[in-house]
């Protein structure tokens, strides 16, 4: 599951209003009474977590979250409940938005989004990585590997997005399905845009920095400055080759098994090569 899987369409009011989503409250509420029969509870918990805190977090900066008042309570409430039932500890020192307006307030947040920020990642971020230690032992996987001792990249949203193909092209049968593993790699290639690109290490001096949807030209600037030299020609034509097969089965004409499969692997093992080289995994001592 993702975020975006707790929201449902709204019917626009006329032709020129764009569609609207909102969430599925129902959904909400089935998941605080107990375990779902079509999706297990770390299915759920992982993208849960990451709603409540990116909805808490825009309602401590833009102010602008997709829910409401009462409806972060009722998110907050079955995030609770579903990590209850995974004996994960969980317990936040707010209930729901106002309760997270009096907590910022009274611990040095007034006036600072940033302080707000630190506030919900303190909280969140270790839940994040729990969940997805967890979700990384439940996924049985027919993809590829790391070599690495370690089961994760530690960049938890291409973490998560990992665990999503994984499981999607397990299930998948149909054309549709494949095609729905390329978009998989697609979002797995923005997540790494946004990890793997440091603007104050990869950005050019007076240049803009490309908005995370440039995968490939963010992703290039990554290669040129962390795998700079000749030595490293062999290495950067490797990445480079990983990328553009990531990308295939979006974009071409034949879909199977076999091509969505080497794309999907291609995504994983270009995800911990990134990783490798800008030295989040262990040493190659």
């Amino acid at each position: 599951m993702r975020e975006t899987d707790f929201f449902e369409e709204v019917e626009a009011a006329d032709v020129w209003t764009p569609q609207q989503y909102r969430l599925n409250t129902e959904l909400i509420e089935r998941i605080h009474a107990g375990p779902l029969q079509d999706a297990t509870d770390v299915e759920i918990a992982v993208p849960l977590a990451r709603l409540v805190h990116d909805e808490y977090r825009s309602r401590g900066t833009d102010n602008n979250p997709r829910i409401s008042q009462a409806e972060s309570r009722a998110v907050m409430a079955a995030l609770r409940a579903v990590l209850k039932r995974l004996s994960v500890d969980f317990q936040p020192p707010f209930t729901d938005f106002d309760g997270f307006y009096t907590y910022w307030k009274n611990n040095n947040g007034y006036g600072s989004w940033q302080a707000r920020r630190q506030i919900l990642a303190e909280l969140f971020d270790p839940l994040h990585e729990q969940l997805a230690d967890l979700e990384a032992g439940t996924v049985a996987s027919v993809l590829a590997e790391p070599v690495t001792t370690q089961p994760r990249t530690g960049w938890t949203r291409v973490d998560e997005e990992i665990t999503e193909l994984r499981r999607h092209f397990a299930n998948a049968r149909t054309e549709q399905d494949y095609r729905n593993v390329g978009n998989d790699c697609v979002i797995i290639l923005e997540r790494l845009s946004e990890a793997a690109y440091v603007p104050a290490r990869h950005l050019p001096e007076g240049e803009e920095e490309p908005p995370v949807a440039q995968t490939k030209n963010r992703l290039e600037r990554v290669i040129e400055v962390d795998l700079a030299g000749s030595e490293n020609a062999a290495l950067r034509k490797l990445v480079r080759s990983a990328i553009e097969q990531a990308q295939g089965v979006k974009h071409g004409a034949t879909i199977n098994r076999r091509y969505a499969g080497v794309a999907a692997d291609s995504a994983i093992l270009l995800a911990n090569m990134l990783r490798r080289i800008s030295g989040g995994q262990e040493s190659d001592q």
